[in-house]
């Protein structure tokens, strides 16, 4: 599965942003990297300097093998929090999507 990260700069202020959060998303999402192509993860600021709640979003749009892309929005405090929501609601997502459609073998239960 190939990882794809974009962000504006005023989420990057952080040491390795880029990183933790991939590493992060793959751990999560890693029970179904045989089934997708590629993840792209996009983390922005939505208020830039201004400031406020919760101003930090995460999209992550993976594309499926196969199939259509699915996509996911998550919105917090810091852009960690947000990525970290993300990555639960698109595992829920795909484990959904893949039960449903039966074409594939049962996916293994992931401990978070």
């Amino acid at each position: 599965m190939q990882v794809q990260f974009n962000s504006d700069s005023s989420v990057m202020g952080t040491e390795n942003v880029a990183e933790r959060i991939e590493a992060r998303l793959r751990e999560k999402l890693g029970r179904f990297e045989d089934r997708l192509t590629r993840l792209e993860i996009h983390v922005r600021d939505e208020n830039g300097t201004k400031g406020g709640g919760d101003d930090k979003a995460c999209v992550l749009e993976a594309r499926i093998r196969g199939g259509a892309p699915v996509t996911v929005v998550a919105k917090s405090g810091d852009v960690d929090a947000a990525a970290r929501e993300a990555g639960t609601k698109l595992a829920k997502l795909l484990r959904r999507k893949f039960e449903k459609d039966g074409r594939h073998a049962p996916i293994p239960e992931q401990v978070d």
